[in-house]
């Protein structure tokens, strides 16, 4: 079939697109209700207007509640004043300005050079990401996590690290998993970023202890070690480390903490050198693969986590491995495996997101971005290396007049050497949010919940 090369053409194959991603998307996985922004609004409402406790609340007709931080709670204090429909408007904007955010980081001006048509069909592409269908039609807070993550990545790659580190703290107060981040920048030796992400974190959480202790002081003392208030460990929405092992009767917590350390072995020692090379962007990929995977319980939908690897992917010249990995995600498939995932097909199949999720943390590659075109897009993240001090003393002193033929050289080309840099996070235990219960039809979402 070949592309359509008039303004006409295009449009049609747009609105067709658009027709078949909106069919498969309501039809398919089915719309989940808005259920995690129902918990939230619930908890809040009850909170605020009932005088209930924040972690006792349940959704009427399950047994599931608020499961986050206190300063979560705090932060969506809004919500109060909102009524349920006004707060799913709010929640369905907000994802949407977190996706652009995303998008821009990701993907630099690089998406300017294939005009409406091109970004059209890349937003039916990311319409059929199942993590991104999940978020959004739960009212999930990841895109807006992400955002902010990806924005301390970006201050990073393009030198700025004397403000970096709030958004990941904020990440961290809100939900566990992104205190991973923090190991990113300690392990990268980015000690300023890492004080001032900690320091946030602590003081977020402090603030939500002022302003609900009851709250804080159940949370930190009884819900976060609660697992059953997160939900079933072998259920296959769970596509973590832990899942794979629930899913194969292995409750044994030992076997699963050496599968963590081991996996954190490995992402230290590839952040690390990421880290090195100036390559951001492989930083941050990698360090949100491994937190779904060490994270006891990770959702479909935190796998959004995976979008910074599709990025690094495209831009190191693999494209078409992007566009494979990518397709399986859209597909649902381990849903197939919902009320059986015995045997060797369910070993494979209903682990198959944790599988593509371990394959890129071992093969990411780690290089920069190749170049396209005369001209390269610096305004991604991490596509080239912020200069280090050390570098920009030598690129100084080689622009200075003098004999060395070393230093004309360097200052004609513009190269200079100097150490790399890089970030590496820290794992964490997620107990955030309520899950699914069991349902008898894998494609019935009115009786799944998440978080």
């Amino acid at each position: 079939m070949r592309a359509p090369t008039t303004d006409r053409g295009r449009l049609l194959m747009v609105l067709s697109l658009a027709t078949a991603v909106t069919v498969f998307t309501a039809t398919v996985p089915l719309l989940r209700d808005w259920f995690d922004l129902r918990v939230y609004h619930g908890a809040v409402d009850t909170w605020v207007h009932h005088g209930g406790r924040l972690y006792d609340y349940r959704v009427p007709g399950t047994a599931y509640g608020f499961t986050y931080p206190p300063f979560a709670a705090v932060a969506m204090l809004p919500m109060a004043l909102l009524g349920l429909r006004a707060a799913i408007a709010v929640g369905l904007l907000l994802n949407l300005a977190a996706l652009a955010v995303v998008v821009r980081l990701l993907t630099g001006r690089a998406w300017r050079r294939y005009g409406w048509y091109g970004c059209a069909l890349g937003a039916c592409t990311l319409a059929l990401f199942e993590p991104l269908r999940d978020t959004f039609s739960f009212g999930q807070v990841n895109l807006l996590l992400l955002a902010l993550v990806l924005v301390d990545a970006w201050l990073l790659a393009t030198g700025r690290e004397r403000r970096a580190g709030i958004g990941i703290g904020l990440a961290a107060a809100v939900k566990l998993t992104p205190a991973l981040f923090i190991g990113l920048l300690l392990v990268a030796r980015r000690w300023r970023a890492a004080a001032v992400a900690t320091v946030m974190a602590l003081a977020a959480t402090g603030f939500a202890a002022l302003v609900a202790p009851d709250a804080s002081r159940f949370y930190w003392t009884d819900a976060m070690w609660d697992t059953t208030r997160v939900g079933r460990l072998d259920y296959v929405s769970n596509q973590s480390l832990q899942g794979i092992l629930a899913r194969l009767g292995e409750l044994d917590r030992a076997v699963w903490a050496v599968a963590v350390l081991l996996t954190l072995c490995v992402w230290a020692v590839r952040a690390r050198r990421a880290a090195a090379a100036g390559n951001w962007a492989a930083a941050f990929a990698l360090t949100g693969l491994t937190a779904c995977l060490v994270s006891p319980i990770t959702w479909v939908h935190h796998l959004v986590w995976l979008l910074p690897s599709f990025a690094v992917l495209v831009r190191t010249g693999h494209p078409r491995i992007a566009g494979a990995l990518y397709a399986v995600l859209c597909t649902s498939v381990v849903w197939l495996w919902f009320d059986d995932a015995s045997g060797i097909d369910g070993f494979l199949g209903s682990n198959v997101y944790t599988w593509i999720t371990l394959g890129l943390l071992l093969w990411l590659p780690l290089d920069q971005a190749r170049a396209e075109g005369p001209v390269r897009d610096r305004s991604a993240i991490a596509i080239d290396p912020a200069p280090s001090p050390a570098a920009a003393r030598m690129a100084q002193v080689s622009s200075q007049p003098g004999p060395s033929s070393c230093g004309d050289t360097a200052a004609a080309t513009g190269t200079v050497s100097g150490p790399g840099r890089g970030f590496t996070r820290s794992a964490s235990s997620e107990p955030t949010g309520a899950t699914r219960p069991a349902a008898p039809n894998p494609q019935s979402s009115s009786s799944r919940a998440s978080s």
